[in-house]
C-alpha cells in the first residue's frame, strides 16, 4: 500500500504525522488541524507494525479501522517506538 504523510508542528519543535492511503483526502475527524504535505507515495508494507521516522504505530490496522493512521502522544518524537 502507498500512502501520503502530513504533518503539523507540535511544541518542543516536534511533528505529528497523519498517514492516509495515496490520493485519498484527510477524514472529517482529522481535517480540522492544519495539516501540511510531508511525503507522497511512500511505500507502507502490509506486515509492518510502526513506522518510527513518523512514530507511528500500527498503522496498517489504524488505517483500516479508522482510513488514516497517526501519530501516538505517547511516543511522540522517540523516532524508537516500544515494542
Amino acid at each position: 500500500m502507498r500512502v501520503d504523510i502530513y504533518r503539523r508542528p507540535e511544541s518542543g519543535g516536534q511533528f505529528s504525522y497523519l498517514a492516509v492511503p495515496e490520493g485519498k483526502v484527510i477524514p472529517d475527524e482529522a481535517i480540522s488541524v492544519d495539516w501540511e504535505a510531508a511525503e507522497r507515495s511512500v511505500d507502507l508494507e502490509e506486515s509492518v507494525d510502526r513506522l518510527p521516522q513518523f512514530s507511528i504505530e500500527d498503522p496498517v490496522e489504524q488505517i483500516s479501522s479508522k482510513g488514516y493512521a497517526i501519530t501516538s502522544v505517547k511516543t511522540l518524537g522517540d523516532g524508537e517506538l516500544p515494542m
